[in-house]
Order: structure tokens, then C-alpha cells, then sequence
């Protein structure tokens, strides 16, 4: 649809409503395997498959928290494809024509630090497999820069150009992206677990690993617990729907330029509970054969192809996997801040030039390497305020406007969505409690037990989507609806 008489202060050409919707369902689908298919998601899927202690655990847990994803993709999905507008513009609705903008900074200061961050594993891959050269082994030895070897710093800076190309001709070229990329990446997984589980001459679920030694291996994973307990399995399954916390928000960025839900739905069956499950058992799989073969727990792939003798096998391992960190970076970490960028400052940013910004923070942070040190702790507390915006953002979308929402007043500074001054005093409000819930009590306090960090993010989005949802019942004059 097209919008009459804009505000310029709220609209640009990325920002407007979808005009061109001809993403299909295997686009779709390759939204996800482009969003989980990385490194870390890789380490991730190994480790709760492993923690799950059995394959019927594997399903029940892995099964219950996929099936869960796909409802709130669902949720967010739909309305993206009923309203055509990108994340930004749509918390418009609940948050203010100018207060939209806090949530989308939060969501666009952990993706520039996630870029940075999977940019370095990208390029991790590469340098992996450089280094069994003798030559570039002593390169990377001896000469370094900027807190780097000189070797990292080039690969990096490769990784980091390679995907400014991806997106010179926008979200189009993002799309072509995906469907050749999230392919690939499905057939070098199967390559891998194929050639493992041939050698090491046993097909197994990891019960021959010791759990000492697998615990030791996966506790970064966050899940208390022994293996296969209750206990495990429940921070297992909600592990894995927060590990989506930052598409829950954005995903419209990219639903709403799918022809109907019909089509969403399919995409999202098929890329969710499907490619999820598959995922995990592969990546678990995989991760036993290794431990047979090698004698260690490699939970990322980029150990394992570096243990190949095969340098065919280890080129092809290494770039696969650079490709499908590129992957998540482009759907996670780049379309997300292009467009949060350009609803601030829409007269100056467009969606390129916002995923310039993002670069170029992920270019300045390299030096630095913040993933690699404390300040990922302060990330994952800024991203666990994801839940309350998920919330309020649901809540009201549903349960107060019914899922009717006038797209035209999104873009109008004097519209229903002026509220206070642009600001939606509720939306504030239930934000700042549920962050209380989600963020600062787990984090800076003991007065909550020591496993309410692990279901943070669904304190925020209940505690956040309930607070917001009596405010609106008590003040709503608050609302220009």
C-alpha cells in the first residue's frame, strides 16, 4: 500500500509498507537456516542435544521448544505480512510514532555486537584452515596487530567486506542470499556427518561420552542439571526458544514481504520445527561420531574439519561454515540495525546506509574484541530486555487492538500513535518493570533463585505484555485509538 503524506521525520522508501512481496515459502524456510546455521548456533544444538541424555528426550525437549518458536514466529510473522512494515515502524504502534525508537536501539546495539562477534568466528573458520600451512602457522605466530595476529586482521577485515557486498542492492539481494546459502550449508552438514560416523564406525546418541567430561564440555550452554533430568530438559527447551529472542522482534522485517500467510505458515513449518529438530540431531550426531574418532568433545564444527587430513575436506568444511555465519549475520545481525538506524534518522539513513553503520561498529569493536571478554555479559542483559518489548509489542497487536492496526497513522507525527508527545507513557512504563524482571534482578541481585536467569526472557515477556496490558485498562486516555 502506498502512504499519503508522510511525516519525513517517520518514512523512507525502506521503511514503507511492502509494495513487492514474492518471497516464497522456501525463502522463508531459508530465513531460518541462514539464522541458526552458524558456529555458535552449530555448539548450541550439539550441546542441548547432548544434555538431553537420550533421543526421546532429545524430541520431547528440542520438539516442545520448537513447536513453541514456531507459534510466537507465528505471532509476529502474521503481522508483518497484514501490515507490510519492518519491526521499527510496526513498535510504532504500542510504543509511539518517537518512542518506537528505544526498542529498536536496544535490538540494534546487540546486533552490532553479535556482527562483530560472528564476523570474528567467521573468519575463525578461515584462519583455522590457513594455518595448517607451515608457512602461514609461523606468519600467524609472529606478526600481529591491533590486539590480533596479523593473519586474524586480514581474514576478518575479508569476512567483514564480503558482506557490505551481500546487501548493495537491499533486501532482494539478501533474499538470493539466503536461498543459494541455507542449501549448502544443510548439504556440507550432512557431508560431514556422514564422513564421521563412517569412520568412527558406530551410529550414537552420545551415551558413550562421560558426563563429567561432557559437562565440562557444554557449560557455557547455560543449562543446569544432570543430563536427561527434568530439570536439564526444561532449561533445554527454554534455552533454545531464547537463543531466537532477537528474531522474535524482527522477524516482520522479513514475513512482510511474503504474498500471505498461507505462505508464512508453510515457510515457517518446514524452517522451524522441522529444520530445528533435524539440525539438532545432526549437529549431535556429529559432535558423538567426533568424540569416537578424536577423543574430545568438539562442539564446533570448525575443530573438527581442522582435525581432517583431507585438505579438500577441510577447504569445503571452512568455507561452508564461514558462509553459513555470514548467514546468520545478514538475517540476525544486518537487516535488523539497517532498518532500527533508518527509523530513527529516516531523512538521513535508508536501509543501506543503517547496515553500513552496523558494519562499520562491528569494524571499530574488532580491536577491542568485546565478545571475547566480560561485555558479553552486559550484551545478554541488554538483550534479555527483548522479552518485555516481545510482550508489549504481542500483547498489544492482539489482545487490545485485535489485530487491526491503521498502517497510514504509523507514518504520521500527529496521528492515534502520537500519544505523549510521540511517547507511549504505558509502553515505558511496562518495559522499565519487565526489565526489572528479565535483566536487572537475575544480574545485579541474589533476591531471585539462581535458575530464574535461565527463563528470563519469558518473565520479561509476561511480566512486560501483563503490566502493559492493565496499564492500558487504567490509563486510556494514554491512547488516541
Amino acid at each position: 500500500m502506498s502512504v499519503n503524506n508522510p511525516s519525513p521525520s517517520l518514512y523512507n522508501e525502506d521503511l514503507a509498507p511492502a509494495e513487492t512481496r514474492n518471497w516464497g515459502a522456501f525463502s522463508i524456510f531459508n530465513v531460518w537456516t541462514s539464522d541458526v546455521h552458524s558456529l555458535w548456533g552449530y555448539y548450541l544444538a550439539a550441546s542441548l542435544f547432548l544434555l538431553c541424555g537420550s533421543f526421546i528426550n532429545f524430541v520431547i525437549a528440542i520438539g516442545i521448544g520448537s513447536l513453541v518458536i514456531f507459534v510466537l514466529m507465528s505471532l509476529v510473522g502474521n503481522a508483518g505480512v497484514k501490515t507490510g512494515v519492518p519491526f521499527p515502524v510496526l513498535a510504532r504502534a504500542s510504543f509511539g510514532t518517537f518512542g518506537a525508537n528505544l526498542p529498536a536501539l536496544v535490538r540494534a546495539i546487540v546486533a552490532c555486537f553479535w556482527y562483530g562477534a560472528q564476523t570474528s568466528a567467521a573468519s575463525g573458520a578461515i584462519v583455522a584452515l590457513l594455518i595448517r600451512n607451515e608457512s602461514l602457522l609461523a606468519f600467524h605466530q609472529s606478526s600481529h596487530m591491533l590486539g590480533h595476529s596479523t593473519l586474524e586482521v586480514i581474514c576478518y577485515v575479508i569476512i567483514w567486506a564480503l558482506q557490505l557486498l551481500i546487501i548493495q542492492r537491499g533486501m532482494e539481494t539478501v533474499r538470493k542470499f539466503q536461498d543459494w546459502a541455507g542449501p549448502a550449508v544443510w548439504i556440507m552438514m550432512l557431508l560431514l556427518a556422514i564422513y564421521l560416523i563412517v569412520k568412527a564406525g558406530t551410529f550414537s546418541f552420545g551415551g558413550n561420552i562421560p558426563q563429567d567430561v561432557l559437562l565440562t564440555a557444554t557449560k557455557d550452554a547455560g543449562v543446569s542439571g544432570a543430563p536427561g533430568s527434568f530439570a536439564a530438559l526444561a532449561a533445554v527447551a527454554a534455552t533454545w526458544i531464547t537463543y531466537f529472542a532477537a528474531l522474535y522482534l524482527n522477524f516482520c522485517d522479513f514475513s512482510r514481504f511474503a504474498p500471505d500467510q498461507a505462505t508464512l505458515r508453510k515457510g515457517n513449518l518446514w524452517g522451524l520445527p522441522v529444520n530445528l529438530l533435524a539440525f539438532c540431531l545432526v549437529a549431535g550426531v556429529t559432535t558423538t561420531a567426533a568424540y569416537t574418532v578424536y577423543g574430545e568433545v568438539l562442539l564446533h564444527p570448525d575443530a573438527i574439519s581442522a582435525k581432517f587430513d583431507s585438505w579438500f575436506l577441510a577447504v569445503l568444511a571452512a568455507l561452508t561454515f564461514a558462509v553459513a555465519t555470514l548467514g546468520i549475520n545478514v538475517v540476525a545481525n544486518f537487516v535488523s540495525p539497517a532498518f532500527d538506524f533508518a527509523n530513527v534518522f529516516p531523512r538521513q539513513i535508508n536501509f543501506k546506509r543503517g547496515g553500513y553503520i552496523a558494519a562499520f561498529i562491528a569494524l571499530v569493536l574488532y580491536p577491542f574484541a568485546p565478545w571475547e571478554t566480560g561485555a558479553a555479559h552486559f550484551v545478554n542483559f541488554i538483550g534479555s530486555t527483548m522479552g518485555p518489548v516481545f510482550g508489549i509489542m504481542m500483547v498489544d497487536y492482539y489482545l487490545i487492538r485485535k489485530g487491526e492496526v491503521d498502517v497510514e497513522a504509523l507514518y504520521h507525527e500527529n496521528g492515534e500513535f502520537r500519544f505523549e508527545g510521540g511517547w507511549n507513557v504505558n509502553a515505558l512504563i511496562a518495559f522499565v518493570v519487565g526489565a526489572v524482571f528479565s535483566s536487572i534482578l537475575p544480574t545485579f541481585t541474589t533476591v531471585l533463585p539462581a535458575w530464574w536467569g535461565t527463563y528470563g526472557w519469558f518473565f520479561g515477556v509476561a511480566v512486560g505484555g501483563l503490566c502493559y496490558m492493565v496499564l492500558a485498562n487504567i490509563r486510556p486516555q494514554a491512547r488516541r485509538a
